[in-house]
């Protein structure tokens, strides 16, 4: 049995011989009736109170009930969301009720923060998804995973509880695949290899990420160079893990080649040096690393679709492409 349980409603269920028979636990009988709910929301709201029953009250959510139990199952709705609605333009590159896939330009940031309360990803997504359902108790959309606000590319969102959760188990998981291009420095690079390391933060610089630091998370990266220029290549890297500013840090610190322009983990003003004067020209104003999520895929979590995107480079990352290949 399957039932879309409205927002802001209650659901009532009866537990019959068959659920007996075939579930152990009431959270198990609620997840299979109300399939639009996960055991992780179900708990969410037992332990607000939203999960009761008329003639047992003794419900525990690791215990069916008795036979004849009347379950009722009250969903709030989400309460508005803290960030306003704006009207940011988005590069769509693929939409449907449970989630959005988004190209994102450099220069965006993705969630409100100090510094940065409007003017974001989150904004724009409120502004353009009228269909939100919401994550949690507020009405916004689900962030599984961070860009950079200098880096560019592909990011998934969702706008659903169920969709985000198994978003982020599939990020936990590793079962998706991402891959970013980035313009490093360097003389020479191997034609490939992994990096592996901890991430953690910065012991001194809080705003950075290091690798090998105590208590970091493993970190593991795979690159293939794709065009070599003189002292600046262009890599590929795909992600097995999913740490902060991981490719950042492990191709400053374990390739030992910075990216281009990255003025956390580089210091952009020695790149002058290296430079050819076309391409000095078309990045003296420009103040993001040149890193872009170029592919983005992965098994879409509610219909089973099989989705794969790739995003063009930004303009401006041809262009100077275009001036270092002379």
């Amino acid at each position: 049995m399957s039932s879309q349980l409205p927002l802001g409603s209650t659901h009532q269920l009866i537990v019959e011989q068959n659920d007996i028979d075939q579930f152990k636990r009431l959270d198990q009988f609620l997840s299979h009736h109300l399939e639009d709910l996960s055991r992780t929301h179900i708990k969410s709201l037992f332990e607000k109170g939203c999960i009761s029953s008329t003639n047992y009250p003794q419900l525990e959510l690791k215990k069916i009930p008795p036979l004849g139990s009347h379950i009722d199952v009250f969903v709030p709705a989400p309460k508005e969301a803290k960030a306003k609605a704006q009207n940011i333009p988005l590069e769509i590159l693929f939409e449907d009720s449970h989630l959005i896939i988004i190209n994102k330009p450099a220069g965006l940031v993705v969630h409100p923060a100090p510094g940065h309360c409007d003017g974001t990803l989150v904004n724009a997504i409120l502004h353009h998804c009228d269909d939100l359902t919401g994550v949690g108790d507020e009405k916004r959309p689900g962030i599984v995973h961070r860009l950079d606000k200098g880096t560019s590319g592909i990011m998934v969102v969702a706008k659903t509880q169920a969709c985000h959760e198994k978003l982020v188990e599939l990020f936990s998981v590793h079962d998706i695949t991402r891959q970013y291009h980035a313009l490093v420095l360097k003389r020479e690079l191997p034609v490939g290899g992994t990096l592996k390391s901890t991430i953690g933060r910065h012991p001194q610089h809080r705003q950075k990420m290091e690798a090998n630091v105590k208590n970091g998370k493993e970190a593991i990266t795979h690159y293939r160079v794709l065009k070599q220029f003189p002292y600046i290549a262009l890599v590929e890297f795909t992600l097995e893990t999913g740490r902060t500013h991981q490719i950042r840090v492990h191709a400053s610190k374990l390739l030992n080649a910075p990216i281009l322009n990255d003025p956390l983990y580089s210091t952009p003003s020695k790149h002058q040096g290296i430079l050819p004067q076309k391409a000095l020209e078309l990045i003296k104003n420009y103040e993001h690393p040149f890193l872009h999520a170029k592919v983005l895929g992965f098994v879409h979590p509610i219909t089973g679709e099989k989705l794969s995107f790739s995003s063009d480079y930004p303009q401006i990352f041809k262009d100077l492409i275009k001036a270092l290949d002379v």
